[in-house]
């Protein structure tokens, strides 16, 4: 088992709820999606997302985590429910948005601790979770190319808000 070293313990604190909300974004969406592509797509990313949450929940101590979970779960349904009452382009612009900035902050961790050995399995676990979040912000752009202005503004607020929630859960 990866054993997280104690400064990174906020930053990981961050990777479980930003894996949750990712959770539960998925959610959203298929509560919502009639679109059997976004369905496809949805459960597919929901499967990995699991997968992600249950990597972490496994090596992050329980009294580690964000005590503000249930809000992380609350924020993520209504971040996939929303755009999917919008529409498939909604959708795939809210995953490209909330994948882009979830690659930086991986990217960001990966840099932290890059330059010490000692550091290279915790490092490994986090490229290879920042390679999937990658490739499902390829294929959310690959099914949009171009976005009008209402939804670059709502792209534009789900970076915003997934930014707020870092800054929030690496104390809270």
């Amino acid at each position: 088992m990866t054993k997280i070293p104690d400064f990174l313990i906020p930053y990981f604190r961050t990777n479980h709820a930003g894996e949750t909300g990712a959770v539960y974004i998925y959610k959203g969406i298929l509560a919502i999606s009639k679109n059997k592509d976004i369905i496809e797509f949805s459960q597919r990313h929901l499967k990995t997302e699991s997968n992600h949450l249950k990597i972490i929940s496994n090596i992050l101590p329980y009294k580690k985590r964000s005590r503000l979970i249930f809000l992380w779960k609350i924020l993520g349904y209504i971040t996939g429910y929303l755009p999917a009452l919008f529409g498939d382009k909604f959708v795939y612009a809210t995953i490209y948005s909330v994948e882009s900035f979830v690659e930086q902050h991986y990217q960001d961790q990966i840099n932290l601790i890059s330059k010490d050995k000692k550091f290279e399995e915790v490092k490994d676990l986090i490229k290879s979770l920042m390679d999937d979040e990658v490739d499902h912000k390829n294929e959310a752009y690959e099914n949009f190319k171009s976005l009008n202005l209402f939804q670059r503004g709502w792209s534009v607020l789900v970076k915003k808000g997934s930014s707020f929630a870092v800054k929030v859960s690496m104390i809270v």
